[in-house]
């Protein structure tokens, strides 16, 4: 495979517009070619998408999903910029495969790492940098292995990092993104909610054989 420097990467993104992990990941597909890695983004959709990102998207629609059993069920909103899309079969795939990811993923509570507030992110750094296999170490090299460790555990909360079900060879981020080039507008993830049966609800727990002991001798 061909060293991916970070020049390279950048001027893909100034000749696509891409993001700078899109590009880098076309690069590592394409072996550092140019040509064939601006060729990748534009077959997935992700060139085109990222252009129009900055259009508003308040069209759309609110999808659910309820997991065979009805035990868990998820309500979604994604964003189109029209009506007329948002009624288009692309669009409604999209829905239902993201609403199902949610209902894949019990630890996922932010649509994207943005989301995630302040408090969050110093809670994990704290935690990590607490742990006793850092102890010793250099605050610079500490310092590193706590940011890395922190970017994963975040990722594990963030919709849009996850590897889609479906295919796992791509995130549902670059899903949202494919779909977004194919379909001609900005395609967004705006919000979810997941209900799991039972969730929250305090149960008494009987000792049956206790009761019956205590009915006995009453």
């Amino acid at each position: 495979m061909a060293d991916i420097s970070a020049k390279l990467v950048k001027d893909l993104r100034d000749k696509t517009g891409a993001g700078m992990m899109d590009c880098k990941k076309a690069l590592a597909e394409s072996d550092g070619d140019m040509i064939k890695a601006s060729e990748w983004l534009r077959q997935k959709g992700i060139a085109s998408a990222e252009k129009k990102s900055s259009r508003i998207a308040a069209e759309g629609a609110i999808g659910t999903y309820i997991h065979t059993g009805a035990r868990v069920g998820v309500l979604l909103e994604l964003n189109c910029e029209t009506d007329f899309v948002a009624r288009g079969d692309l669009f409604q795939e999209l829905l239902k495969d993201v609403a199902m990811q949610v209902a894949a993923c019990p630890n996922v509570e932010y649509v994207s790492t943005e989301e995630i507030p302040v408090d969050i992110v110093e809670k994990e750094r704290s935690i990590e940098m607490g742990r006793d296999d850092l102890s010793g170490k250099p605050e610079q090299m500490k310092a590193k292995i706590v940011e890395g460790r922190i970017g994963k555990r975040l990722k594990e909360l963030v919709l849009l990092e996850q590897p889609f079900i479906r295919d796992s060879s791509m995130t549902v981020a670059e899903l949202v993104k494919q779909v977004a080039g194919k379909i001609g507008e900005n395609v967004k993830v705006r919000r979810f909610t997941r209900y799991t049966l039972g969730e929250g609800i305090e149960v008494d727990q009987t000792d049956f054989a206790t009761e019956v002991a205590s009915m006995t001798t009453a």
